[in-house]
């Protein structure tokens, strides 16, 4: 029995595809850069998330902004920044972007 399945092609299901991710151009700056590293320097490396046990060794740790700069937070203020992993900052980010959704 032959099949026909390595004939067919896959269609790609939306007619507009997303434009690429780039980055804001503050995250570019040695300024923000200098600000990243002093953050997850005074994290210890370490994801703040209370019970996270993620280092710089074992994942991924981003520099977030505790209050977003889209509501209005400092931007290189290490007082409002913290060290989180992968899972906590998307996890924080979405909720964050679900708040202003609201209002």
């Amino acid at each position: 029995m032959k099949l026909a399945g390595y004939r067919l092609k896959t269609a790609e299901g939306r007619r507009l595809k997303p434009a690429p991710k780039t980055a804001a151009e503050h995250y570019q700056t040695p300024e923000h850069r200098a600000w990243r590293a002093e953050v997850l320097r005074r994290a210890m490396f370490c994801c703040q998330h209370p019970g996270c046990t993620a280092t710089a060794y074992t994942a991924r740790l981003f520099a977030d902004h505790i209050v977003e700069l889209k509501d209005g937070g400092a931007a290189l203020d290490p007082e409002n920044g913290q060290a989180l992993c992968g899972k906590h900052h998307t996890v924080k980010t979405m909720r964050e972007r679900a708040k202003r959704a609201k209002a």
